[in-house]
C-alpha cells in the first residue's frame, strides 16, 4: 500500500464527524428537542469549520506557490483546490441532509407535539396583528435598508456570521431594482413567540416578520422575491512574528480586525435567481470559490434558542450530579487530598468541588502558594475571582494565561487584567507555542511548618461553564513525584530557561512524543516475544502521522489498538496487511467527550495516563501539554471501568471504517449506553461508600 493511502485527510474526517452529530439529529431515539439541539450544534460547528480551516485551505489556493502545493500534495495526494472541491461535495450533501431532516422530520414532529413553528408558510390570520405589532415596536428600530442600483450606492459591509436579505424589487416605472436588508438577530431572539391558538404553542423566525413586512419598507415598489444570505469570514487571527514585539497588543489588534476577514464562505437561498447572485458576486467583489447555495434560512445554530413550551417533556431526563463522598465527608478538600489521590469525573460530579478548592486555598492561612494554568477562562469566572481573593489575602498567585486560545483571546485579556491589577503576577503566552496544559499547583504548610505542594491535574479547562457539558476527569494529588514535577512546568513557564526532565509526567516538547512511542514500542516487543499486547487511546483528535505509523507498526505486530476518538481521525482501521488489529469508536451523545485516556497493557502491569495532548501535531510540538499517570489502584479501576463501558457501547458509538463513514454497531449483545451507564456505576459506587 502506498504511504499516502495510509492517512485520512484531516478535513474530511472532520466532515465524518460533523455527519456524526447530524445522525443524533435524526435518531428517533433521541429526545426532540435534544434532536433540535444537534441540528443547532451541527450548524454551529460548520460555521467554524468554514471560518478557520476552509479559510486555512483558500489561503493555500490564493497563494498558488509550487513549494506549499507540492507539500500539501505530498500530505494528502490531492491539492488544495481538489481538497477544497472535496469538502464543498460534501458539505453540499451534509446540508441537503440537514434540511432533509428539519423539514421532513423535525418540524412535523413538533407539530404532532403540538408546537407550530413557522417554515415557509403563510402566518394564519389570528397572528398578522401580533406579528405585525412586533415589526413595528421592536424589529423596525433595527433596520438598514439599501437600495444597491441607485447610482453612487454605497455598497454596505457584510459582517462576518450575520444574516442578510437580498431582495427583488420592482419599481414605479416597471425597472428591476435590488436591495440589501439587515436581519437583526445579534439585537433581538431569532425566534418569536406568537399567541396560542386552537391549543398550538406558534414560534416564528424574525425572518419571516421580516418578509411579511417588506412592503412596510419599500412602499414606492413591488417586493418580488427575498432572498437570505451570510458570509462567513477568516476568523484566525495573523499574527505575523510571535518571536519579537509586544505579543499582547498585537493580539489585540487583530481581535479588533477579526470580523474584517477575507470571505471564506458566501452563503444563499439556493432559490435566488442567478442574476441576482450574479450582481452580488459583481457588487461584494466574491470569486466563484466564495459562494455556496444553501437553504432557505441561514444560522442554524440559533435552534439553540428555540423555546420548549412543554419541558422537560421533549428533552433528556436530566443525570443527578453525583456527589464525591471523599470530599463531602471532609473537613477540606486539602485534608481529602492528605488521605489519599482523589478522582473528578465531570459532568457526573459537579465542578463546585474544583471551586471549593480554590476558595478554601484563597482562604486558608496556611496556603501560601497558588499556580494555574488557564486556556479558556469562563465569562463569569468563580476561579479568577477566588484567585484574586487570594491575592488579596495575601498569597502569591501566578497564573499562566494563554492569549492566542482561538475564539478566547478578548476575554482571556480581559481576565488576565483584571488578575493583574488584584497583584497576580501574570504570564502572557510564550512566543511560538500554546500553552494548553490544565494543570495547578497549591503550596501549603503542614502542621510541621513545612511547605506541601497540592497538585490538580485535569484533561478539561478550568472553566465552570463547559464543565456542565465536556466530560473531563481531574486528579488532585500531593504526590510528591508528580507534584515536583508539575513545579518545574511552572517554573519553565515563568522563565523558559532550565530544561526541565520529567521522569513521571509527559510534558509536549520535552519527552511527550518519546515516551508515547517507547510505550508503543513495549507492546510490539511484548507480542513479539510471545506474550500480550494491548493499548487503548481515547482522543478527541487524532492527526499526527508519526504516531498514526507507531499505531500502524503495533497492529502489524499483532497488538490489539481499541482507539476512541471523537472528531478528526486521519488513520484508517482495519486495512488488511496494514491495520486489522485496529478499530476506532466515536461516540457523540448529550455530553462532550472530551477527556484524552491513554492505557498500555505492559505485560499486566498496567500503566494509564491522562492529560491534555490530543494526537495532532499542534498537541505534540507546537504547545506545552501535561499528560500524568494515574497511580492509585482504586483510581486506576474506575478510568478503566470507563473505558471498558465507552467500548462496549452500542447504542451512541459508531465504529469508523476504512473510509471514515459513521457505522452504527448492531452486535446483538445487551444495550450498553455508556454517558448513562457510567452515571449509573459511579452513583452506585458513591452510595456504597
Amino acid at each position: 500500500m502506498e504511504e499516502i493511502d495510509k492517512y485520512y485527510d484531516r478535513e474530511l474526517s472532520w466532515l465524518s464527524f460533523n455527519k456524526r452529530v447530524l445522525m443524533e439529529a435524526a435518531d428517533e431515539n433521541v429526545p426532540l428537542y435534544e434532536r433540535v439541539k444537534f441540528l443547532a450544534i451541527y450548524s454551529s460547528n460548520l460555521d467554524e469549520f468554514f471560518r478557520v480551516r476552509v479559510a486555512s485551505i483558500r489561503s493555500i489556493v490564493d497563494i498558488d506557490k509550487k513549494k506549499i502545493n507540492k507539500k500539501f500534495n505530498k500530505k494528502y495526494n490531492s491539492s488544495p483546490k481538489e481538497i477544497l472541491e472535496q469538502i464543498h461535495e460534501e458539505v453540499h450533501e451534509q446540508q441537503e441532509e440537514f434540511g432533509r431532516i428539519k423539514r421532513e422530520v423535525i418540524i412535523p414532529e413538533l407539530k404532532k407535539e403540538g408546537v407550530i413553528f413557522y417554515r415557509d408558510e403563510p402566518i394564519i390570520e389570528a397572528h398578522n396583528a401580533p406579528a405585525a405589532h412586533y415589526f413595528k415596536s421592536k424589529i423596525l428600530s433595527y433596520m438598514q435598508p439599501v437600495i444597491l442600483t441607485r447610482p453612487n450606492s454605497q455598497t454596505p459591509y457584510l459582517n462576518n456570521k450575520e444574516l442578510y436579505f437580498a431582495i427583488i424589487l420592482k419599481n414605479e416605472h416597471g425597472e428591476i431594482e435590488y436591495a440589501h436588508l439587515n436581519i437583526p438577530t445579534n439585537e433581538l431572539p431569532r425566534f418569536v413567540e406568537l399567541p396560542k391558538t386552537d391549543g398550538y404553542y406558534y414560534y416564528i423566525a424574525i425572518d419571516d416578520i421580516i418578509r411579511e413586512n417588506l412592503d412596510f419598507l419599500f412602499p414606492n415598489y413591488k417586493v418580488l422575491g427575498a432572498y437570505s444570505v451570510k458570509l462567513n469570514r477568516d476568523a484566525d487571527l495573523n499574527i505575523d512574528d510571535e518571536y519579537s514585539g509586544n505579543l499582547v497588543k498585537k493580539i489585540r489588534k487583530q481581535i479588533e480586525k477579526r470580523n474584517l476577514g477575507v470571505p471564506s464562505r458566501f452563503l444563499y437561498d439556493s432559490d435566488m435567481p442567478k442574476e441576482l447572485l450574479q450582481f452580488l458576486k459583481d457588487k461584494f467583489e466574491l470569486d466563484d470559490d466564495d459562494v455556496v447555495a444553501g437553504g432557505k434560512y441561514h444560522n442554524m445554530h440559533d435552534l439553540f434558542q428555540l423555546p420548549n413550551p412543554l419541558k422537560p417533556k421533549l428533552e433528556n431526563e436530566p443525570l443527578e450530579t453525583i456527589r464525591k463522598h471523599q470530599l463531602e465527608n471532609s473537613k477540606s478538600i486539602f485534608s481529602a487530598i492528605d488521605q489519599g489521590d482523589v478522582m473528578l469525573h465531570f459532568p457526573y460530579q459537579s465542578y463546585d468541588y474544583v471551586l471549593r478548592l480554590f476558595n478554601e486555598a484563597a482562604l486558608d492561612p496556611d496556603v501560601t502558594e497558588i499556580k494555574a494554568t488557564f486556556y479558556r477562562i469562563a465569562a463569569n469566572s468563580f476561579i479568577s475571582n477566588a484567585l484574586i481573593s487570594a491575592a488579596n489575602n495575601g498569597k502569591k498567585v501566578t497564573v499562566f494565561v494563554e492569549i492566542k486560545a482561538r475564539f478566547d483571546e478578548k476575554n482571556n485579556l480581559i481576565w488576565a487584567e483584571k488578575m493583574e491589577q488584584a497583584g497576580i503576577t501574570i504570564i502572557y503566552s510564550i512566543p511560538g507555542l500554546k500553552v494548553h496544559a490544565k494543570v495547578a499547583l497549591i503550596t501549603k504548610k503542614n502542621k510541621e511548618g513545612e511547605s506541601v505542594n497540592y497538585g490538580y491535574f485535569s484533561t478539561g479547562n478550568f472553566n465552570e461553564k463547559t464543565a456542565e457539558i465536556y466530560a473531563d476527569e481531574a486528579l488532585l494529588s500531593k504526590n510528591e513525584s508528580l507534584t515536583n514535577e508539575l513545579n518545574n512546568v511552572f517554573s519553565y513557564l515563568k522563565s523558559q530557561e532550565e530544561i526541565p526532565e520529567f521522569k513521571e509526567l509527559l510534558v509536549a516538547q520535552f519527552n511527550i512524543t518519546d515516551r508515547f512511542k517507547s510505550l508503543v514500542d513495549q507492546e510490539i516487543e511484548n507480542v513479539q516475544a510471545g506474550k500480550k499486547g494491548h493499548i487503548i487511546l481515547k482522543l478527541n483528535n487524532l492527526q499526527d502521522h508519526i504516531m498514526i505509523d507507531k499505531l500502524y507498526e503495533a497492529s502489524q505486530a499483532g497488538v490489539k489498538v481499541e482507539l476512541i476518538v471523537r472528531a478528526i481521525c486521519c488513520i484508517r482501521a482495519g486495512v488488511p496487511g496494514l491495520s486489522e488489529n485496529i478499530t476506532v469508536r466515536r461516540i457523540v451523545d448529550r455530553y462532550l467527550e472530551h477527556s484524552r485516556c491513554f492505557y498500555f497493557y505492559n505485560n499486566g502491569n498496567d500503566l494509564l495516563y491522562q492529560g491534555s495532548a490530543d494526537w495532532m501535531k499542534r498537541n505534540l510540538y507546537r504547545r506545552i501539554e501535561v499528560v500524568f499517570p494515574i497511580l492509585d489502584p482504586l483510581l486506576k479501576s474506575e478510568i478503566m471501568k470507563l473505558l471498558d463501558i465507552q467500548l462496549k457501547d452500542n447504542v451512541k458509538a459508531c465504529l469508523l471504517d476504512s473510509n471514515l463513514n459513521n457505522v452504527r454497531i448492531n452486535d446483538h449483545q445487551p444495550k450498553v449506553h455508556a454517558q448513562v451507564d457510567f452515571h449509573r456505576w459511579l452513583e452506585k459506587k458513591e452510595t456504597s461508600v
